[in-house]
């Protein structure tokens, strides 16, 4: 899988942009603000329908201008393809120029890997980064994924709404039952969602984290949740249920999940040095990316967001070892020096490509 032509109109910061991508290694360099993170969220956006920066699509059409378009062309082993995504009042998303009704219609056609410097919060952060990444992974494989989440977390916003109005105007408690059964049946698919996965992810990172610490280093996973079937949530709904109107809101669920990373026994996020924590992100970006290629038969886009920097050189090498036969592009301040790589240069100043220099 690799993306063939990028075309940008009043994107952040692009007045036009049409650039064509190789197969291989794609480096975006120059200064800060200059739009080299645009180009990585260009490719987000047609991935995942989103931005990876920020929940608000008016946040991406440049300023002054009403309208924004993004078209991105690719090729699978066995297909071309076309995502085009227009932003104005509204989101308009296209799959080979038939325009789209749902989110999950896009979902699994361009398959990608994403590192940022942000990433280090799946570690150090809330849950919520970690359940995030797990959404980002599993709905690229499982488009459905989204739609039982998406359901699940509406009802939950139901019921916290129910909740609210028994504390306050004393409604029926019994019609929580309603929205109990719901997010019960939500939550237990969801679950085995992602203990799959997890599991996945399990197999991958252990071999992929002993290599790249030269066997210095043993990562376990630990998955957190209180909803592993439905019985069991619907009854722990019901133990919960004074604590719920008392507080407004719902206490326990799958949007509570968590998992816990491990290095030789001890808890990374509290035990673990920055070079152990950033390794570990490393090794589950690699973990995903080998899942992907179980899944689908071929590998994903690899997108480095300025992560470069962010490892020396030993780990470096590393990352590129592992990254056979993958189209990676990456974005940084300086020009890198990869030896023994078929790689593309692109210089980038002021929503500009300066320059396109094969090396």
């Amino acid at each position: 899988m690799w993306i063939k032509n990028i075309k940008l109109n009043n994107y952040r910061n692009y007045n036009e942009l049409n650039i064509s991508l190789g197969k291989n290694i794609n480096i975006f360099y120059g200064q800060n603000a200059q739009g080299k993170t645009n180009i990585i969220e260009s490719i987000f956006l047609c991935s995942m329908g989103k931005s990876f920066r920020t929940n608000k699509d008016k946040e991406l059409i440049k300023i002054g201008k009403e309208k924004s378009i993004v078209e991105i062309e690719f090729q699978k082993i066995d297909r071309d393809g076309k995502i085009k995504i227009e932003l104005s009042n509204k989101k308009n998303i296209y799959i080979n120029n038939i325009k789209i009704k749902k989110l999950s219609e896009l979902l699994g056609k361009i398959n990608i890997v994403i590192f940022t410097p942000d990433d280090i919060e799946i570690i150090k952060g809330s849950p919520q980064n970690r359940r995030r990444f797990l959404d980002i992974m599993i709905s690229q494989l499982k488009p459905n994924y989204i739609h039982i989440l998406s359901m699940y977390l509406k009802t939950i916003e139901q019921r916290n709404n129910y909740l609210k109005q028994i504390k306050e105007l004393n409604k029926d408690e019994n019609l929580l039952e309603i929205w109990d059964e719901k997010i019960s049946e939500y939550a237990s698919k969801i679950y085995m969602y992602r203990k799959e996965f997890i599991e996945k992810i399990i197999n991958k990172i252990k071999k992929i984290h002993y290599e790249i610490t030269q066997g210095k280093e043993e990562i376990e996973i630990e998955y957190i949740s209180n909803c592993e079937n439905k019985e069991k949530y619907l009854e722990l709904l019901k133990q919960k249920r004074k604590l719920d109107i008392i507080k407004g809101y719902t206490t326990k669920g799958i949007h509570r999940d968590d998992f816990i990373i491990y290095i030789n026994g001890k808890e990374l996020s509290t035990y673990g040095s920055q070079g152990q924590q950033r390794t570990a992100i490393l090794s589950l970006k690699l973990s995903e990316l080998n899942i992907i290629f179980d899944e689908i038969g071929e590998y994903p886009i690899l997108l480095l967001d300025d992560f470069m920097s962010e490892l020396d050189s030993l780990r470096r090498s590393n990352l590129l070892r592992n990254i056979n036969n993958t189209q990676v592009i990456i974005t940084c301040t300086d020009k890198l020096t990869l030896e023994n790589l078929d790689y593309l240069e692109y210089n980038v100043q002021e929503g500009k490509i300066i320059n396109d220099l094969k090396l």
